[in-house]
């Protein structure tokens, strides 16, 4: 009978020596929770930037073989034209300011007023 309470003495301080370890040892519930938030953070950056990697793979495979988009980058980024087009900007009207602040335009360049009177 004495064996008995010798055994289940030390079952029950080898479960609270489990149980610490569990809560606040190295490694424990918490730490490790952390982690898996860390880890899952991780792969969603892994997939932003795997998905951008992807784009500009596409990017550089579309500049080497295609002359399209080499075209459309010289006319978007740096204005080019090919030889025989006519260039045309499109250049809209800034918006009208108040009777107090108008401003007429300096002899010699447009006729135009910026408050949208009449000259």
């Amino acid at each position: 009978m004495r064996n008995w309470r010798w055994l289940l003495l030390v079952l029950a301080l080898l479960l609270a020596w489990l149980q610490y370890r569990f809560w606040f040892g190295p490694g424990n519930s918490g730490e490790v929770m952390m982690l898996e938030a860390q880890v899952t953070n991780q792969a969603r950056d892994n997939e932003g930037l795997r998905q951008r990697n992807e784009a500009l793979a596409a990017e550089v495979k579309d500049l080497k073989d295609g002359e399209a988009a080499i075209e459309e980058r010289a006319r978007s980024e740096l204005g080019m034209i090919k030889p025989g087009e006519k260039f045309y900007r499109v250049v809209e009207d800034a918006p009208p300011l108040p009777a107090s602040n108008a401003v007429r335009a300096p002899a010699g360049n447009d006729s135009r007023v910026t408050d949208g009177e009449q000259p």
